[in-house]
């Protein structure tokens, strides 16, 4: 008998390590995300040339902004205002990863974006795919992001969505960050991040 209890003691200790910790609980000044199933998936190559995906950074707490470098405003904004947070960090932007994904292929080569988007850090990565690989990512993220060709058609930009997707350490989406709110809100939301692990 305290054999068979023995083994059935080990048997539900072992099935417990198949499981992944809970989520813990945290109040977000953003949008809490924690849970949904989508923007799970990303394969694309780094400004580096270096193949990437999310599970490469687990670990760090990793935001995901989409732009492109032609871009006026909402994407150098972005970065500068994460370049802010990274600053504020401290010894703790060692944990932080920040990816900036381009919506502009075409024009976006890994050259450009290597001097594009470490300017704003030099931690920063510029990822990039091939039209295909983009758009997957587009679909799987649940963006909406539309070229607008210019009034002689000779050039375009792109209409996008503004935000950025923030993961914890275990690589779970966690956050939805709204532009345009300045830095403190993003900085409160990391820090919860780090500390949660």
């Amino acid at each position: 008998m305290r054999a068979l209890l023995a083994l059935l003691l080990l048997t539900l200790s072992l099935a417990a390590c198949d499981k992944s910790p809970p989520t813990p609980k945290v109040s977000f000044n953003n949008t809490d995300i924690t849970g949904l199933d989508y923007a799970q998936s990303l394969a694309l190559t780094d400004h580096n040339g270096q193949p990437r995906t999310l599970a490469d950074f687990k670990g760090k707490v990793v935001l995901v902004f989409f732009g492109f470098t032609h871009c006026p405003d909402v994407c150098p904004t972005t970065l500068a205002e994460m370049a802010g947070v990274m600053k504020q960090l401290g010894k703790d932007a060692e944990r932080l990863q920040v990816l900036f994904i381009t919506l502009d292929p075409e024009r976006d080569t890994p050259a450009l974006l290597a001097g594009y988007v470490p300017a704003f850090d030099p931690s920063f990565l510029g990822l990039s795919g091939d039209r295909a690989a983009t758009d997957k990512v587009i679909k799987d993220f649940k963006l909406f992001a539309q070229k607008v060709p210019s009034k002689d058609g000779k050039n375009y930009t792109i209409d996008h969505t503004a935000g950025s997707y923030v993961f914890d350490a275990q690589g779970r989406i966690r956050l939805f960050v709204r532009h345009g709110q300045g830095a403190e809100p993003i900085l409160h939301d990391i820090k919860a991040l780090l500390a949660a692990g």
